[in-house]
């Protein structure tokens, strides 16, 4: 796994960056940035993250995104 800023994307420009749905912060693995909170994994595509719900990995466990919801709903802001 990894931690620190893949060189495609700029460290100052994944600073600004949040989860769509949970905003919260994000973090590098490999070519997802993946949510603090719930563990939604974006898909990094030609350096651009995508950072479109629908196109979020759930994380293992979670069958749909409305179970996602479900779930984390304490930490999503309305």
């Amino acid at each position: 796994m990894t931690t620190s800023t893949s060189p495609l994307i700029d460290p100052e420009f994944l600073s600004m960056l949040r989860c769509p749905l949970t905003r919260s912060a994000l973090k590098v693995d490999g070519q997802f940035l993946v949510a603090e909170v719930g563990g939604l994994r974006y898909p990094v595509r030609d350096g651009f993250p995508v950072m479109l719900i629908e196109e979020a990995v759930l994380p293992e466990g979670v069958a749909t995104l409305d179970e996602f919801k479900k779930r984390f709903a304490d930490q999503i802001p309305e």
